[in-house]
């Protein structure tokens, strides 16, 4: 299978995913019996909610150190210091200082709500697939409500995919007011492209959580993260229908990684050229949290 490219927004080049597991998953949706595995037990809650506990043991701290060195991430980044994790996930669903993810200040500005790696489409309607050309995006299936289907069908749409590597806190792409979480649940299937080059239905298929920002200037927002493979749980840690800041935290992924989908009203906002360039060749933009991800139109 070909390796992952996605273009750094902040290097200006095109770089080579290390994906964790890679081994793993390319043998699970890749072969016969991986793929069998995959519908009797990989995709099930079980499974995730047995390797959460793993990684939630006193054990598991001895992970932190060597993934830090290997994927070399800076701990100077770290709300807290790297010792002070007393579990591997603990360390997953690490802070980090503020300043270490500035928000865009403009008031007619959006930011990405996660580091990862960032599809967008400035119609939705228009998607020729994610990972693979004549795919369309089901709206309906993704948001099981026809209504809102229908609201957001000629939307924009933000995609962003977390790898296990990545800051695993999510926050809201716009200031506003956020309704509670509406859970929809689903099987936990892999959402890294060796799954989703298959299979872009896992998105829909997959657990995810709906909620609807009301803004002054962006109409309503649907912010909706999605779980996936050995991700523990989806926590929410904003009060709903409290005032919330652009920028503000949501939530957060347990271990694994994990994406978020962000809707947008026809014609309330307009894209970063950029996002839109790398989105039409088929490649992911990796930016972070608080980084400009386009303009109120």
């Amino acid at each position: 299978m070909e390796p992952i490219h996605y273009y750094n927004r902040s290097t200006g080049s095109l770089e080579t995913e290390a994906v964790y597991g890679e081994g793993y998953l390319r043998w699970t949706y890749g072969s016969t019996l991986g793929r069998l595995s995959l519908e009797a037990l990989v995709k099930r809650a079980a499974f995730s909610r047995w390797y959460g506990w793993r990684m939630n043991r006193a054990a598991s701290r001895a992970k932190v150190r060597p993934f830090i060195a290997h994927y070399d991430l800076d701990p100077a980044e770290f709300a807290d210091p790297p010792d002070s994790f007393e579990t591997f996930n603990q360390f997953f669903y690490r802070r980090l200082k503020p300043e270490a993810r500035p928000i865009a200040p403009e008031d007619d500005a959006i930011v990405f709500p996660a580091d990862g790696r960032h599809f967008g489409f400035q119609d939705v309607s228009a998607i020729d697939g994610f990972y693979v050309k004549g795919t369309a995006f089901d709206l309906r299936s993704f948001l099981q409500d026809d209504a809102l289907a229908q609201r957001y069908a000629r939307g924009s749409m933000i995609f962003s995919r977390l790898c296990p590597v990545d800051y695993h806190r999510f926050h809201f792409p716009v200031a506003g007011t956020p309704s509670a979480m509406q859970l929809i649940n689903g099987a936990l299937y892999s959402v890294n492209p060796v799954a989703l080059r298959r299979r872009l239905a896992y998105l829909w298929e997959n657990k995810r959580c709906l909620t609807s920002l009301e803004t002054q200037h962006f109409g309503r927002v649907l912010v909706c993260p999605i779980g996936a493979t050995c991700v523990g749980g989806i926590v929410p840690t904003y009060a709903p229908d409290e005032a919330i800041e652009k920028g503000g935290e949501m939530g957060y992924f347990e271990f694994g990684g994990s994406s978020t989908i962000v809707l947008f009203e026809p014609g309330a906002v307009r894209l970063s050229e950029d996002l839109l360039e790398w989105s039409g060749k088929g490649t992911e933009l990796y930016a972070k949290v608080g980084e400009e991800a386009g303009r109120r139109a």
